[in-house]
């Protein structure tokens, strides 16, 4: 704050100048007769006065202050008048002293002190010339602040999409197609998938076009000898490390992060690599892919052994790894490696409390990491330890798969958000200065369906701290991305689980508890929860089931078709979600398809990731694209990826249903859908209804074999090996 001038503004009077002043008043009270008797009228010195104290503020304390009252013994007896003028002249006395202070010389800064003695100090330095008068303007340091709390209502922008290719890397990439015999409605994904100089790329290396999803090796062969003729064969080294990388981007297609090095050989030996060993080398060399060996962790020698003599490990050890070595894609090692870490960093830095209540509760007290496991019921418990820890003054959210499952007044409230949302920052506590979710507990329902790279975006965004109970149901289809995050993490035991032991009520969870343990029971069915509907053909089983999800669900429990949702076992076939899909539409909602074969009304899948699919309502469309109405708000499918990225969604695949619930489900299962079934995708597929289940059977015994006998295939990750790790103590399994 300015001070203000002397010249111009008045000061305070400082306590010893005001000390003065009330002497000056006492003694001429002390003058004053006590008969109260008229006082004289007032002379020009005594108006002069009260106008001279005022002037005088701000002045220093005057030592005369001291001496204001005239000693009586030196001074004879006065009369009243003459101990007024005396007093008068005394005062006035006093104040010329102060004004001819005042005018004469002053030694600056002898009583100013804090910033005003710095300031000061700093023109004398200017006037001296040992110092800049730029230093005036420097910015004075800013006093220590108590630290500020973190901000908590900041979000960030959600990820927009990756710019489109500009039209000059479209028109070379479709020349490039045009001379390779490739059509040239490749060029917009090839551009997306090799960037701004695709052209180039394809010029030099005509087997990239295998980064286009859809593209066959054959395709790229025939595209690869019209473009380099003569000069290219089977063991051309692009090729090899084009089939490397391409064969493990369709492994991530069903859930692996890696291969081992035999699985690719072999596949590269399919495609008529003729040193495929020799490949593996060349695609590791190049950097395309990775290699790693896991190893095992060393056992401590046992006391009572001889000196000289190898241990069992050693001689394990001597046998050779325990463990294959495994190829992968750099994307895929560093999400599990980022995703071991920080699930780590949350083990070791949540301090541990002690919590009431029960097991989960006690749990997620005393950890970092809690894993919880069961049915639809038991995901009563998970949200029940939220609303606890919400009572405890914690931050707390709950995350879901499906923005479907997410009520109406947990929207509101935001106390349960889907994941997508979180993660694009559209939905939750938004982000501290640091980037990290603002939260004490994240509770996430459907952890089976997180992928690798999703869950460890989703860690990396959580603070030191902050405690994480991934709960789900193990028995159900994993994600439809690559990783077995929820599964590698039970499988590691290096954190507490908690089973649920609520079973799922009615006959609806009779029948899928069967399932889960590898029994198809027959149920009782009273309310017709449970109905099969046997068929002999595909034909027949398309029919009947547009028949149930228009006629006979909505008539026997008043639900409306939108309310109900088909699953089946593909997307081909003659009754996959294509058929199917065409058949529900002219039933439901028929229309020219005016909007890239969709019309106003159809119930559509987007996919705006690989793996990840959004059902949803089209809206309409305008010149950005094709509009939906989503559980997450309304979205924009731009034109350009309408084609490749949206389906018709009243059928779905068990994949694509996994995380959603609705009231009535129809399961369709031609004679043609037995090789694509398991324990795992019927216990997924019936899991989903909530109230009613039709099958439409057409499979024979295959379906109750599949129950018993099929299990889904393993995926080969290396999160597990991760976790043990960096978490594993050795009194731990």
């Amino acid at each position: 704050m300015t001070e203000p001038s002397g010249e111009t503004a008045p000061e305070a009077p400082e306590d010893g100048e005001q000390d003065a002043v009330e002497q000056d008043a006492a003694g001429r009270e002390d003058a004053a007769p006590s008969s109260g008797a008229a006082e004289p009228a007032e002379t020009p010195e005594a108006a002069e006065t009260p106008e001279a104290v005022e002037t005088s503020e701000g002045a220093e304390t005057s030592e005369a202050a001291d001496g204001a009252e005239p000693s009586k013994d030196a001074a004879p007896e006065l009369s009243e008048a003459q101990a007024e003028l005396a007093a008068q002249r005394e005062l006035r006395a006093r104040i010329e002293a102060r004004k001819a202070e005042k005018s004469g010389p002053v030694e600056s800064g002898g009583k100013l002190s804090g910033t005003a003695a710095d300031l000061l100090a700093a023109v004398r330095a200017v006037e001296g010339g040992s110092a800049s008068g730029g230093a005036f303007y420097a910015p004075a340091p800013e006093p220590p602040r108590a630290p500020r709390p973190p901000e908590t209502t900041v979000r960030p922008a959600a990820p927009t999409a990756p710019p489109a290719p500009t039209a000059g890397a479209l028109a070379g990439v479709r020349e490039v197609l045009a001379r390779g015999g490739a059509p040239e409605t490749l060029a917009g994904q090839a551009a997306a998938a090799l960037g701004e100089q695709a052209a180039e790329a394809l010029t030099e290396d005509p087997w990239r076009l295998l980064a286009v999803t859809g593209v066959r090796p054959e395709q790229a062969d025939g595209f690869a000898r019209a473009l380099l003729g003569g000069a290219c064969g089977p063991d051309d080294p692009r090729r090899a490390v084009a089939l490397t990388v391409w064969l493990l981007d369709r492994a991530a297609l069903q859930g692996h992060t890696a291969l081992t090095l035999d699985e690719v050989a072999a596949g590269l030996a399919r495609h008529e690599v003729p040193d495929p060993e020799k490949a593996v080398e060349t695609a590791v060399s190049e950097g395309a892919v990775l290699v790693f060996q896991e190893e095992e962790p060393e056992e401590a020698e046992p006391e009572d052994a001889e000196e000289g003599e190898p241990s069992e490990a050693a001689v394990a050890g001597d046998e050779g790894p325990a463990e294959p070595p495994l190829l992968g894609l750099d994307r895929y090692a560093l999400a599990e490696e980022s995703l071991a870490d920080g699930l780590a960093r949350l083990v070791r830095t949540v301090t541990a409390e002690e919590w009431d209540g029960g097991e989960l509760e006690r749990a997620v007290g005393g950890h970092g990491l809690v894993l919880h496991t069961g049915g639809e019921a038991a995901r009563a418990e998970p949200l029940a330890l939220a609303a606890a820890a919400r009572e405890r003054g914690l931050r707390v959210l709950v995350t879901v798969h499906d923005a479907e499952r997410v009520g109406a007044e947990d929207r509101a409230a935001g106390t349960t958000v889907p994941l997508a949302a979180l993660l694009s920052g559209t939905a939750g506590p938004g982000r501290d200065e640091e980037g990290a979710l603002a939260l004490d507990l994240l509770v996430v329902l459907d952890a089976p369906q997180l992928d690798v790279e999703t869950a460890a975006m989703l860690v990396e965004a959580l603070p030191d701290g902050c405690r994480l109970v991934l709960g789900g149901d193990p028995e159900v289809l994993g994600s439809a991305g690559p990783g077995a995050v929820f599964a590698d993490a039970l499988a590691a035991r290096v954190c507490p689980r908690v089973a649920s032991r609520r079973p799922d009520p009615g006959p609806l969870g009779e029948l899928v508890s069967g399932i889960g343990i590898g029994e198809l029971n027959q149920v009782e069915a009273p309310g017709k929860e449970v109905v099969i509907v046997p068929v002999r053909d595909a034909g027949e089983a398309v029919h009947r089931t547009v028949q149930l999800v228009a006629d006979s669900v909505p008539r026997a429990f008043g639900l409306s078709p939108e309310q109900t949702r088909v699953i089946t076992v593909g997307h081909g076939g003659s009754a996959g979600t294509r058929a199917l899909n065409t058949a529900l539409k002219q039933r439901l909602n028929p229309g020219p398809g005016r909007f890239g074969g969709y019309d106003p009304g159809d119930r559509v899948a987007y996919a705006p990731a690989t793996g990840r699919t959004v059902t949803g309502t089209v809206l309409g469309a305008d010149a950005e694209g094709l509009r939906l109405s989503t559980g997450e708000g309304e979205v924009v499918v731009p034109k350009e990826r309408v084609e490749s990225a949206l389906r018709h969604g009243w059928a779905l695949t068990a994949h694509q249903a996994a995380g959603g619930r609705w009231p009535a489900v129809v399961v369709v299962l031609p004679g043609d859908a037995a090789p694509g079934l398991s324990r795992p995708w019927v216990y997924t597929a019936f899991g989903r209804a909530e109230r009613h289940l039709s099958v439409v059977h057409g499979v024979d015994q295959a379906l109750p074999r599949s129950v018993a006998e099929v299990l889904a295939p393993a995926r080969t990750t290396r999160l597990r090996p991760l976790l043990i790790g960096l978490l594993a103590t050795p009194d731990e399994e």
